[in-house]
């Protein structure tokens, strides 16, 4: 583990993670589509089966279902299985068995058998993927009973989560911002500054406003709430960090203090999560809301084609756009202040 400050990019500090937790536990294997020689197409676990050998981090055949399949069998033998679905919309296969079998096996056997699993999702756009390469599919695993799903937005995050999600007990859906792989943060990895799984973090502080994003949206709300100040809104951000189990204190406790509320996702607008994460704020802060709650997502559409990804997905000037929307009075117009993202 590093010990002192080094830059390293999100996909070094997961690659630390992994490297870490099979050094320290045997009972962890990896394995997953080209995740041996090859390192996976990210190169997230490069380097680890020439240290840990074919038994400890192996290729499978390119069948989602037997990888999620075979995961199960072996947490149901005392191992801790961490797999890679190989891009987002690769995993639809394997649903059937996350949703069957991975999320539901604790509770069937009245907790004779647990699911240490994670299944690391590469999840949401911008980086011009063509189709099943791109989705945004975290509200699916969300919905579904007995998975834990969490989505890093800070290097430092990668590293931490992925090590609480590996010791978790429970089955965890890793999910891994794409757009996010190469954003590089000097940190120190033996040293925690933010909360464990299942706490959100405020990543910036303020008293007009509450940005609420996760995973990929996290830097775009940082940007819109820079341009805001810069006409002299104060924004807070709200970094979830875990989608289930959710923070809502930290969300409650910020909300009632500003007083107004935006969510921010990658994923299509309609039964999102994005609108549980509403219709909770709606519900605990009533009295305490000067504006309604209100969402920037993606359409509800099909994700598009890699020329038209800049036109779906959330930007700076749609955030301030929402922002703008929140009725502050005497306050200046927001609109087209920002950097389009």
């Amino acid at each position: 583990m590093t010990t002192e400050p080094t830059e390293l990019t999100m996909a070094q500090a997961l690659n630390a993670a992994l490297c870490d937790a099979l050094g320290e536990d045997e009972s962890v294997l990896i394995f997953g589509e080209d995740v041996g020689a090859l390192g996976g197409v990210f190169r997230i676990t490069d380097g680890l089966t020439r240290k840990f050998g074919e038994d400890r981090c192996f290729d499978t055949p390119l069948a989602e279902s037997g990888i999620v399949g075979l995961a199960v069998g072996l947490a149901m033998g005392g191992m801790r299985p961490v797999v890679e679905m190989q891009f987002d919309a690769f995993a639809y296969p394997a649903f059937e068995q996350i949703a069957s079998h991975v999320a539901k096996m604790r509770n069937r056997t009245r907790g004779a058998l647990t699911m240490p699993i994670v299944i690391r999702v590469p999840f949401a756009g911008g980086i011009g993927g063509v189709e099943h390469h791109c989705d945004s599919s975290e509200a699916y695993y969300a919905h579904t009973p007995g998975l834990k799903v969490v989505t890093p937005a800070t290097v430092e995050d990668a590293y931490w989560l992925l090590r609480d999600a590996i010791a978790d007990p429970d089955p965890v859906v890793f999910m891994e911002p794409k757009r996010l792989y190469w954003s590089k943060a000097k940190v120190d990895l033996g040293t925690r500054s933010a909360g464990p799984m299942g706490q959100a973090a405020i990543r910036r502080s303020g008293t007009d406003a509450t940005l609420v994003a996760y995973g990929p949206t996290v830097p775009l709300a940082m940007q819109a709430a820079e341009a805001a100040a810069a006409e002299g809104i104060s924004l807070e951000v709200v970094d979830l960090r875990t989608l289930v189990p959710f923070d809502d204190e930290t969300l409650v406790r910020s909300v009632r203090r500003t007083g107004r509320c935006v969510v921010v996702q990658e994923a299509q607008g309609f039964a999102g999560v994005a609108a549980e994460i509403a219709a909770r704020v709606q519900e605990r802060c009533f009295h305490s809301l000067a504006a309604p709650v209100l969402r920037v997502t993606g359409y509800d559409i099909p994700y598009p084609p890699p020329k038209m990804e800049h036109a779906h997905l959330p930007t700076v000037d749609r955030i301030l756009d929402a922002v703008d929307r929140l009725q502050f009075d005497d306050e200046p117009d927001l609109r087209h202040t920002g950097t389009t993202a």
